[in-house]
């Protein structure tokens, strides 16, 4: 699958590793995994699915409740054995791919079942990717200064902000996941302890 198609697959293998679930359900946990700006239509998400099924990586069955109560009967999306181990596969990735806008958001949500090594590897490349990122705005930023009108220098000033705070998150993930690992607990504390170190 396409890089956008992979996160697709990724948040699909990984909310059916937690539990079966029919199609409308599985919308809406991938909704609320890939954020409110990138709502997966019904158009891409059976079509993952139907791939998903012909490589025997899910099956489905029909939802016995709803046949009893007389409505439609929906069907129940579950992962196989294959499945399982795609979803091993695909977190164990650490490529530049996994640092990615499309892909960074749908990694981190399965963090738990990441290898801490992994997890490192994927901070901070997504820190270093957003650092070069920043240096690259900062640069055209200064040199458009007294060429663009308030409102586009504020909408730069918060794109930067954004980043930043970003940068700084990261950086405090890696701190933890260095110190994590010297103590051997991989676990992420509550966020609270996160900014009192």
């Amino acid at each position: 699958m396409a890089k956008r198609g992979e996160s697709l697959e990724l948040a699909v293998v990984g909310l059916l590793h937690e539990s079966p679930m029919h199609g409308y359900e599985l919308r809406k946990r991938v909704t609320a995994l890939l954020g409110w700006g990138r709502v997966p239509s019904f158009g891409s998400l059976y079509p993952c699915l139907k791939e998903l099924l012909h490589e025997g990586l899910i099956t489905e069955d029909t939802d016995a409740e709803s046949a009893r109560s007389g409505r439609r009967a929906r069907i129940v999306y579950k992962l196989t054995a294959d499945g399982k181990e795609r979803f091993s596969t695909l977190v164990a990735q650490a490529g530049p791919a996994t640092w990615e806008d499309d892909s960074f958001g749908v990694r981190f949500a399965f963090f738990s079942r990441t290898d801490a090594e992994i997890r490192l590897r994927i901070l901070q490349g997504r820190r270093t990717r957003l650092e070069e990122r920043l240096d690259g705005v900062r640069t055209a930023v200064a040199r458009t200064r007294e060429r663009v009108d308030t409102y586009t220098r504020e909408m730069q000033r918060h794109g930067l902000e954004s980043a930043e705070r970003e940068v700084r998150w990261l950086s405090e993930l890696i701190q933890h996941e260095e110190h994590g690992k010297q103590d051997g607990d991989g676990n992420l504390p509550p966020a609270e302890s996160i900014d009192n170190d």
